[in-house]
């Protein structure tokens, strides 16, 4: 049982759809950083940088319970335990990781600060063109590498795009569409087809109504559990 410690922020995202496409037995413990969760003591034995993701792993290395924080970190553990969207062959896993740090060094960082000028500090212009300007520079060397590739580790679904994906759900805000980017809308599309990522977005946007309610003061469970959904979970083993 992996145990996730989160909120359904693109970082947190990652993890949900990993583990949607792998199948295996999990549970979302909500983190609402809207209402500081993430310093509580409790979250930052798990994650002392007081940030989300963070998992515990009920049945880790040696059979003990293991814990991790660190979205990338997570994604390449989750791939080791289960074998799976890491390429075995050693070029092919190398292109997976350049293009897994990339997003994490890259995308996240930049495409974050881009979020927060335009909602945050809308008359700053100086900010808000630095950081936009940025993500459309990035959205370009990813339009330019899935003009290679049909994913970014090249021929393989890999880690590497369940990381990318989150980040780019608002493209269009920033106007980037098939004329400009036709390569990213390919893979966006392909994207938003699997499976494992449209019950990820369904699975978000509950988390999110969720803690909506929490923070209101109405009732709720903290908690959600694959096994609460013997069907949902029978259909993790489709689309790879």
């Amino acid at each position: 049982m992996i145990e996730l410690h989160s909120s359904p922020t693109p970082n947190g995202q990652k993890i949900m759809i990993m583990l949607e496409e792998t199948g295996i037995e999990w549970r979302h413990i909500d983190v609402n950083i809207g209402t500081g969760d993430q310093f509580k003591p409790e979250h930052l034995k798990l994650s002392p940088n007081n940030k989300i993701p963070a998992i515990v792993d009920t049945d880790g290395p040696g059979g003990m319970p293991y814990t991790m924080m660190e979205s990338g970190a997570i994604l390449l553990y989750l791939a080791e335990k289960t074998g799976k969207f890491m390429p075995k062959d050693a070029r092919k896993r190398y292109d997976m990781l350049q293009w897994l740090f990339f997003q994490v060094a890259h995308v996240g960082p930049m495409f974050g600060q881009a979020n927060h000028f335009n909602s945050q500090a809308r008359n700053n212009q100086y900010a808000k063109d630095r950081y936009n300007n940025e993500s459309l520079r990035l959205y370009r060397v990813l339009d330019n590498r899935l003009g290679e590739c049909p994913w970014l580790a090249c021929d393989e679904y890999t880690i590497a795009d369940i990381a990318t994906y989150p980040w780019c759900k608002r493209h269009r805000d920033r106007g980037i569409d098939n004329t400009a980017f036709p390569n990213f809308m390919r893979w966006f599309a392909a994207m938003e087809a699997r499976p494992a990522v449209q019950r990820n977005n369904d699975i978000a946007a509950e988390i999110r109504e969720r803690m909506s309610r929490a923070a209101e003061g109405q009732p709720t469970i903290n908690i959600y559990d694959t096994k609460d959904n013997a069907e949902r979970l029978a259909r993790a083993t489709s689309v790879r």
